[in-house]
């Protein structure tokens, strides 16, 4: 069984920045493909950003540019580096393992941008 807890969420301005942090516990996550979702107040969970186990990288459009997803398989994390936040980026963070036909979520964090 594999384990996400995520870390990092909080409240920040419009332009400012915030590093997600999501641990796995178990032996998959170097062997698995890592993704970032989000979903917003009265909207549907959306992906943001993923990262396979051989690190190809990619975007939704709405964070091009401004956010960074990268993995340490050392410390079974996976980050998310969100820069130039936007009120619009509010939202309930997850992330997600999947290795092969196996699909983990941890809780989720929540990052609100509001001046």
């Amino acid at each position: 069984q594999v384990q996400l807890v995520e870390s990092g969420g909080g409240l920040v301005q419009p332009g400012g920045s915030l590093r997600l942090s999501c641990a796995a516990s178990g032996s998959y996550f170097s062997s698995s493909d890592m993704g970032w979702y989000r979903q917003g107040p009265g909207k549907e969970r959306e992906w943001v950003a993923s990262i396979t186990r051989g690190g190809t990288i990619q975007y939704a459009d709405s964070v091009k540019g401004r956010f960074t997803i990268s993995r340490d398989n050392a410390k079974n994390t996976v980050y998310l580096q969100m820069n130039s936040l936007k009120p619009e980026d509010t939202a309930v963070y997850y992330c997600r393992l999947r290795y092969y036909a196996r699909e983990y979520w941890g809780q989720g964090t929540q990052v609100t941008v509001s001046s």
